[in-house]
């Protein structure tokens, strides 16, 4: 989950000026790969696009090339892939870190409030110091941040930062003071305080719900902030061949800066929607999900809810308590009685529903959850669980049944390891970031990044995906190996498997004819590299639509 952070002013910023195929074109001498009608892989030698922006003809090697061609493109014997899709992540969040303060890199207290006190210096007119990425997992801390830290740089300013996995935030003692937090404040339903040793004082650390308790005094952003958040973006996203994404909890705001963009032309990200609550869902959507829009660039097709908070900040439910915390079992946000109404609701009008679950316990509520609304709700539902990282082994199997979606990031799984160790003992990870096994079950796997949470780096997830290590190469031999898949499998989890768990089949997500050509080329076969090879994937060209969006020369 990701709470938007706000900006106090803009800055200029565009993405490169799109290249349109105006009448059929042809991009010739490539090494193409694809997933093809039945779902195996396909190679080919190149495209043909028509002036629609979608795929006319695949061409072999030996195939006769058309006369009837406007344009030709020289591939350079690149290798050519379908567009990226990143099945969860968080658009305008990705956004806003690129304008605001980026942690994400630090490894120690000290280096966060140094680079803290360093960025309120550069910006003195910024009237609050906002920013995410912390984890006080990385420092080492054995604790989390407090309100004393940050007063000791910054007592006069407000500061508001939050967590890495967006379900925790740190305030220091000027913006508790603005939000009337003290002592006196209770815990909400679906969030903690966190208070300091003894005492009923805030920590300065408050996670999932209990962020809103400050969150409510933060200035907004301006439409001219989401604005320019969004062309950033889609510049980032396209930099490592992403054409496509699931956005995770959609505000009315966010929607609305997704329609400004199509308006103008300069939407090219194909974005599917899920709402942050009913409300939107029923804003945006009305009495059915919206229609695509934009050349099939922009849907409203769902709903984003939350069963329970993250590992990290010990709210992901749990069947037993914390191995590193004893008694406490994790942070239910939504209630079973609520997530059934909520799913029903949802379900009702057709909407698609998506169910953040992180611990076994909250994973086994949403099984079972599916499980029995399939009962009134058939047809082709495609329920999906997002993350689904720590699920019970006697659970896994219920993963196959009513066409689940396993939405998946295999980026949390080499950032998570030692943490995950940590929170649950070495004898309950039989279930942790389960690829293989769910696969195994008949469920269709759809990897994402969560960014911000983590970076969009696609290639880093496919070598993650089938080594299950990280960008060191460790652990050596692979965490859980078992769990890896293979390549193909990891291909079609960010391409063809990622549209089809966005009811975006038939419209993106492989290069056949009828779909749009969405495609990148690279310098590389990523089916043919190892781990190491695919993280060093250079991205030369990102196409949307039969339009050229990134380059890497220009």
């Amino acid at each position: 989950m990701i709470r938007m952070l706000t900006l106090p002013l803009a800055v200029a910023g565009a993405l490169l000026a799109a290249s349109p195929a105006a009448a059929d074109t042809l991009v010739e001498n490539v090494q193409g790969i694809t997933i093809d009608e039945n779902g195996a892989l396909m190679r080919f030698t190149g495209l043909v696009i028509d002036d629609d922006g979608r795929v006319r003809e695949v061409l072999m090697r030996t195939d006769e090339r058309p006369s009837d061609i406007d344009f030709q493109e020289d591939g350079q014997g690149r290798v050519m892939l379908p567009g990226m899709i990143d099945a969860h992540l968080h658009v305008m969040g990705l956004g806003i870190q690129s304008l605001t303060l980026d942690l994400s890199e630090t490894n120690s207290l000290e280096e966060v409030l140094a680079k803290i006190a360093q960025f309120a210096a550069d910006n003195p007119g910024r009237p609050w110091i906002l920013g995410s990425g912390w984890n006080q997992e990385k420092w080492g801390l054995g604790r989390f941040p407090t309100a004393a830290d940050l007063d000791a740089i910054l007592p006069n300013r407000p500061v508001w930062l939050g967590r890495v996995d967006g379900h925790a935030s740190w305030a220091n003692s000027n913006a508790m003071e603005r939000a009337g937090v003290d002592a006196s404040a209770a815990d909400p339903v679906g969030g903690r305080i966190i208070r300091l040793p003894g005492s009923r004082e805030p920590s300065g650390v408050f996670v999932d719900n209990a962020t809103d308790l400050v969150a409510k005094v933060v200035p907004l952003p301006r439409p001219e902030d989401r604005d320019l958040a969004l062309r950033k973006a889609q510049q980032r996203l396209f930099e490592h061949g992403v054409t496509a994404a699931a956005d995770m909890g959609t505000t009315i705001e966010d929607w609305q800066t997704f329609r400004r963009a199509g308006d103008n032309g300069t939407l090219k990200l194909r974005i599917m929607s899920y709402a942050r609550n009913v409300a939107t869902m029923e804003l945006i959507g009305g009495p059915s999900p919206t229609p695509w829009l934009y050349d099939d660039r922009l849907r409203m097709g769902g709903i984003k809810l939350y069963l329970d908070g993250a590992l990290g900040s010990r709210g992901a439910t749990l069947k037993q308590a914390y191995a590193d915390e004893p008694g406490n079992r994790g942070l239910p946000i939504t209630s079973p009685a609520q997530l059934r109404n909520l799913m029903s609701r949802a379900a009702l009008d057709n909407f698609q529903v998506a169910v953040h679950a992180i611990g076994d316990a909250a994973n086994a509520d949403l099984l079972s959850a599916i499980e029995e609304l399939s009962e009134s709700y058939t047809g082709d539902r495609r329920w999906r669980v997002e993350h689904a990282q720590i699920v019970d082994p006697a659970d896994i199997e219920r993963f196959g049944r009513f066409g689940i979606i396993a939405s998946m990031q295999p980026l949390h799984q080499t950032s998570d390891r030692l943490m995950a160790e940590a929170r649950l003992g070495p004898n309950r990870l039989g279930g942790a970031y389960a690829w293989r096994s769910i696969a195994a079950t008949g469920a269709k796997l759809a990897f994402g990044s969560d960014a911000p949470v983590e970076p969009p780096h696609v290639m880093n997830g496919l070598a993650a995906a089938i080594s299950r290590t990280d960008d060191q190469g460790q652990p050596f031999g692979g965490w859980l190996p078992a769990q890896t898949i293979s390549r193909t499998d990891a291909l079609r989890a960010f391409t063809s498997d990622a549209a089809f768990a966005g009811f975006a089949d038939g419209r993106f997500g492989r290069l056949i004819p009828g779909e749009r050509a969405d495609f990148i080329l690279v310098d590389r076969d990523p089916l043919l590299s190892s781990p190491e090879d695919i993280r060093e994937t250079v991205i030369y060209e990102t196409w949307i639509n039969g339009e050229k969006v990134f380059s890497k020369d220009r």
